[in-house]
Parts: structure tokens; sequence; C-alpha cells
């Protein structure tokens, strides 16, 4: 069978097939989904998205291995941060990680892995880039998106080289969210925002985000620049 005929039967099977669909209550792992035939885990999940801001530029104007280090410095930062909250991360894409959080205080654990990550970027990788690097100009910048709806993970790929695909708004969203300005380090869906505790939304009475209409789709969407201070 050449690579046309193989490529039709396996679309066509792909689209005639019956989904199989399960409830989860854990982020599955690639192998808890079966590759062949649609299946399909369903999760009440938050996503976040955190990536660095001007990387091209970053790529661009600076040494291949000054722009290695910052990427790797950031991802770990990130990384931990979102373990340290019980997220699962899902996917790094170049510049940027998603986490996955599910459970009765996701949205919360989110929001403040978020602030979090804003706190580690101001007090520990940029200090220590500056410590290393005194004369060099590049501020470190990002922008981290939090989403939550219902999404449903399937298994996409090839035997040998595949991997989850998350299907639902918050992934969407998320992603979306990431690509604001870098004005304000973190941006949420109204969504996350009504059900996230108090804890993360002020701070001594005094509030933590910004309320403004996302040009995206017209929805409301809550913005901040705060941060916080890790253990």
């Amino acid at each position: 069978m050449g690579l046309k005929e193989d490529l039709e039967e396996n679309v066509a099977d792909i689209f005639q097939s019956y989904w199989d669909e399960t409830n989860g209550t854990v982020v599955p792992d690639a192998e808890d989904v079966a590759l062949e035939g649609n299946e399909g885990i369903n999760l009440d999940t938050t996503v976040l998205y955190a990536d660095l801001s001007g990387s091209t530029d970053l790529v661009d104007r600076k040494d291949k291995t000054f722009a290695a280090e910052i990427y790797k410095t950031f991802l770990l930062c990130a990384a931990k941060v979102i373990r340290s909250e019980d997220g699962e991360v899902t996917a790094y894409d170049g510049d940027r990680v998603m986490a996955v959080f599910i459970g009765k205080q996701k949205n919360t654990s989110a929001v403040r892995t978020a602030l979090k990550i804003n706190w580690a970027v101001r007090n520990i990788i940029r200090p220590a880039q500056m410590a290393q690097y005194p004369d060099d100009d590049y501020v470190l910048k990002h922008v981290v998106g939090v989403a939550t709806s219902k999404l449903m993970a399937a298994r996409t790929g090839v035997r040998g080289d595949n991997d989850l695909v998350w299907v639902g708004k918050a992934a969407n969203h998320a992603a979306k969210l990431n690509s604001l300005p870098d004005t304000h380090t973190t941006y949420i869906t109204e969504a996350v925002y009504d059900a996230m505790l108090e804890t993360v939304k002020t701070s001594k009475g005094t509030s933590m985000w910004e309320r403004v209409r996302w040009g995206f789709n017209n929805s409301i969407i809550y913005r901040s620049t705060w941060m916080w201070e890790l253990d």
C-alpha cells in the first residue's frame, strides 16, 4: 500500500469510527488513551499556558546559548511552580509550557501558579541573569493565560511518535490569552475569576485584578501584574 492509500484509509477510519468517551478524575498519560480508534477522556479542567514574551527578538538579537539559558530557566521555574500547586505539565512548545489542573480548587491553584511564576521571574531569574550578565540589556518578560472548561484528551500521532491532544475551550482560550500584551503578566477568563477563592482576588482589601473586555470574543477577562511570593 502506498502512502496515499494509507492516509486515505486512516483518515476515513477516524471520521467513521465511533467515539468511546469516558469521564476521568486524574490527568491521563498518553499511554492511558488508545491510539487506534477514537477514544477520549473527558475532564473538568483549568488550563494554564506560560509563555516567554518577545522570544523571536531574543533569538534574533542574542547568542544562541544565552537564549537557551533564558528558555531553560523560565521553563524550569514555571514547571516546578506548576507541580508545587498540583498541576500537571502536559506539553512544552518552544518557549512555553502548558499545564492542566483538576479538583475543587483548580482555578485558585492555577491562578496562584501564575502569580508565583511572576514572582520567580522577577526575584529569581532576572537577578541571576543580571549577576551573570551585568552589561546585557535583555529583560525577560512573560505572559500567563488561564481558562477553565471541560476538555477531552485524545491520543494523536503515529506509533512511536504520539502524544495527547487537549480539545476544548480552555486549551484554546488559555493559549490565546497567552498572546496578549506583556504590560500585564496574567490574564484569566471570567469563569476562572468567578470560581477562584478570595485569597487570589484581593490582597489586604485591594483587588489584584483589572476587569476588561477581550477583543477576541467580546467576553470579560481579568488581568493582573501582581505576584505571589514563594516560600
